[in-house]
């Protein structure tokens, strides 16, 4: 039985919801060059198309249509049941699908739609609503500071060293529904499988690049393949 498992998840369990990825045809997401609503310089350059951007993604996140799949609802159940040691999430996507799932234990290396960040003093809180430069920061009540907290191309991941750290000490890794081309979260399975000596699983529509470093790659939707791989860690109880 395993001691303490980590589960990374990637937009491709998020893409059985309906939420878009941003490797789409011909680089683009949503209709924009991501150079030009997921950058820093983009939003000193042009915080209105960004604000409303991420307005018009919030917006998508909170529609009926949208809402968790059986993977993140296995992985949920993971979390609630399984009793040989922990179960870490860390997650690239910026959606709130697996806090919607029920899973109480998630971390947002590339931050969060729902939550706004000031610029001014650094602080963070939930912001379910529209934002644009017209809002004042709750906190240091300086108008025009607020953005999206998400991490933008060039900026680093969030709570990246808690992440690591969780990594160094887990048994199992396992990868879902990540392309293994976007890093610092595609080096988080070599620290598990050669510095912490971790069995490693992954799970995925298309092979990532890194598939080589894994022990167990199965292909497919994650929406059958978690439910499986929930029950067959479950099962190792009895």
């Amino acid at each position: 039985m395993f001691q303490h498992i980590v589960i990374l998840t990637g937009s491709g369990i998020s893409a059985e919801s309906g939420i878009r990825t941003y490797r789409g045809d011909e680089g683009l997401w949503e209709g924009h060059r991501l150079e030009d609503v997921a950058t820093p310089e983009a939003f000193l350059a042009n915080p209105e198309l960004v604000y409303r951007f991420y307005n018009e993604r919030r917006q998508q996140l909170q529609s009926p249509e949208i809402r968790p799949n059986a993977a993140h609802e296995a992985i949920a159940r993971l979390q609630r049941e399984y009793r040989g040691g922990n179960v870490a999430l860390i997650t690239q996507n910026v959606d709130n699908l697996h806090e919607r799932a029920g899973s109480r234990q998630c971390w947002h290396m590339h931050g969060s739609l729902t939550r706004a960040r000031c610029t001014a003093c650094n602080t963070e809180r939930d912001w379910p609503g529209e934002l644009d430069a017209s809002h004042a920061c709750p906190a240091c009540k300086e108008v025009g500071t607020l953005r999206p907290d998400v991490v933008w191309f060039g900026e680093m991941p969030l709570g990246l060293d808690h992440i690591v750290e969780q990594v160094e000490h887990c048994d199992l890794f396992i990868a879902i529904g990540t392309s293994g081309v976007v890093y610092p979260a595609a080096g988080l399975v070599q620290i598990a499988r050669h510095q912490a000596g971790a069995h490693t699983i992954c799970l995925t529509l298309d092979p990532p690049a890194n598939e080589h470093e894994f022990q167990e790659y199965h292909q497919g939707p994650a929406s059958e393949l978690v439910p499986a791989l929930v029950e067959r860690l479950l099962g190792m109880r009895e």
